[in-house]
């Protein structure tokens, strides 16, 4: 089973990724050695690797391989950042981020999920990954600054407090509702502006404020 689910991570990289014109060699890198099945439900492992989300229970979902890898991609990481995540979901996103950063706080509302993630990025020895269970909707203006801000979930609008904790050539990457759809947005710290690029048409769950009070895996 592990040479089939070698496999098929291979196979994610090159036509997913690669062939959908991910082109950035660390991320491509990253998302071969990860073993993306063991961040979901056993019942939907046969499935890891297909082009496409999956749920991961209370409503959540891991994001379809592509997403992670632009995403991913559009930070533009060097190695040596302090990266926040808002919306650890699985902990598969942290892992790819952890592979391509010095350090990463990932942001979880729901209790359950953040320990599970947890679990699953300590047994992949992801020792730069930290998680932490509560409301990252307003950032984690205690731990920062970032020299990049990633947002896996659907914001109304910029995170303002968010955008505040951004260092000086960072990026802010968030999916915002716009004209009833979802895009997104990636904003970059210059001095004390934010530039702005908008980019492709997304979906994910709402961000929401917090801490769930579901503490039952």
């Amino acid at each position: 089973m592990s040479r089939d689910f070698a496999v098929a991570r291979r196979r994610m990289v090159q036509e997913q990724l690669q062939g959908a014109g991910i082109a950035d060699r660390n991320v491509l890198q990253a998302m071969a050695a990860i073993p993306r099945h063991r961040f979901v439900p056993r019942v939907f492992q046969h499935r890891a690797y297909e082009p496409c989300a999956l749920p991961i229970g209370y409503g959540q979902t891991i994001s379809k391989p592509f997403t992670v890898g632009l995403m991913t991609a559009l930070l533009e990481l060097q190695g040596s950042e302090r990266v926040l995540e808002v919306g650890t979901g699985s902990g598969y996103q942290a892992a790819v981020l952890g592979r391509l950063s010095a350090e990463v706080v990932t942001v979880e509302r729901i209790v359950p999920l953040a320990l599970r993630a947890a679990r699953e990025l300590a047994a992949g020895g992801a020792d730069n990954v930290t998680v932490v269970p509560g409301d990252g909707s307003g950032g984690l203006a205690d731990r920062g600054p970032w020299q990049a801000i990633i947002v896996t979930a659907c914001a109304p609008g910029l995170p303002e407090a968010m955008a505040r904790q951004l260092q000086p050539g960072g990026y802010l990457l968030v999916p915002i509702l716009h004209d009833g759809e979802q895009v997104l947005y990636r904003y970059r710290r210059c001095g004390d502006e934010l530039a702005v690029e908008r980019g492709t048409v997304c979906h994910f769950v709402p961000l929401l404020p917090g801490l769930e009070a579901q503490q039952h895996a």
